[in-house]
């Protein structure tokens, strides 16, 4: 082994590669015949082909196979096929009471956790200071975000516990107090997966507003200061325009993010109690795979992706109006 060098392995390995000559001369060729610029284009074009392939293969065919299985009666085995045009999408808009309540326990829910928007950047804002030993501060706030949502789900779900079990209702007991049927009471249960999902997800709005408050020139703020702004002027005049974009980022991606919360209900309520948990992800996947209705439950989806387009695309536009993307 002491005889073999880095320059000798190196050397080795070019030398391995001539194995695909003659596989690369013909694009050699190709390539030398055309102009330069179209040369550049045409290297490009060849350095994202792989990642297109893969691109095409896992995402824009599943896209279009979602739309082709929505038209059928379809079992999970795949046993029992049948094309019936519309008629999952007609039953889901006119009898459908189910994924009616699904879909506004959805819109509760989204209600529910746009807030973390704005918790996110008040612990952005105080903890954009110049103090001593910030960064183990930020760690602690971003912590929960790295954590498996089952795990999240499991350890809330212990504290809310119903039973003298959950931490709480047993310092409850303490004082003869309780105990509150935190997640056998629909509202309750609605309220505690929304505050779940905030401890578990401020972490990241921290994160984007904290990167955006950095990018904030100090020199503007100096200036303000000079000319006789306050705290508050300053918020209004400089931070928030100097946000614009985090924050179009993160309405778009929470309201996403909130359409498609599911692992949250399934650890900790099951879509309980009387459904009153139940989101429209967690409907998909009991009519996909526990009634093995996969055709009746890819329509859902179809209409989630449908909602979700056009919210997206409006708030694209909001945004827009407001000089953020031009």
């Amino acid at each position: 082994m002491s005889g073999i060098s880095l320059g000798g392995l190196v050397e080795g390995a070019l030398n391995s590669l001539e194995i695909f000559d003659p596989v690369v001369a013909p694009y050699r060729g190709f390539h030398e015949k055309l102009p330069p610029k179209m040369q550049q284009t045409f290297t490009a074009f060849m350095f994202i082909l792989p990642f297109g392939i893969l691109y095409a293969i896992f995402t824009i065919l599943p896209i279009f196979q979602t739309f082709y299985i929505s038209l059928h009666k379809w079992e999970i085995m795949g046993t029992n096929i049948r094309y019936i045009g519309l008629r999952n999408f007609e039953r889901l808009i006119t009898r459908d009471t189910q994924f009616h309540q699904a879909f506004e326990q959805t819109i509760l829910f989204v209600a529910l956790t746009i807030p973390i928007i704005f918790v996110g950047l008040f612990f952005a804002l105080m903890l954009n200071r110049p103090v001593r030993g910030i960064g183990i501060f930020r760690t602690i706030f971003y912590l929960p975000n790295i954590m498996a949502v089952t795990v999240i789900g499991l350890i809330w779900a212990r504290v809310f516990a119903s039973s003298g079990r959950g931490l709480i209702n047993a310092f409850l007991e303490n004082f003869n107090a309780g105990p509150i049927p935190f997640l056998d009471q629909g509202n309750l249960a609605t309220l505690v997966v929304s505050f779940t999902t905030l401890w578990w997800t401020v972490g990241f709005s921290m994160l984007i507003f904290l990167a955006g408050l950095q990018d904030i020139s100090q020199a503007l703020y100096d200036a303000a200061k000079v000319d006789g702004a306050n705290r508050w002027q300053q918020f209004r005049h400089i931070t928030i325009p100097g946000l614009r974009r985090p924050f179009a980022f993160l309405c778009i991606l929470q309201v996403i993010a909130s359409f498609q919360i599911f692992g949250q209900v399934d650890v900790m309520t099951g879509g309980g109690p009387a459904g009153n948990t139940r989101t429209i992800v967690y409907n998909i996947f009991e009519t996909s795979f526990l009634y093995f209705q996969v055709g009746y439950g890819t329509a859902m989806a179809v209409i989630m992706f449908a909602v979700l387009l056009v919210i997206s695309l409006l708030q694209l536009a909001l945004f827009r109006d407001q000089g953020v993307g031009n």
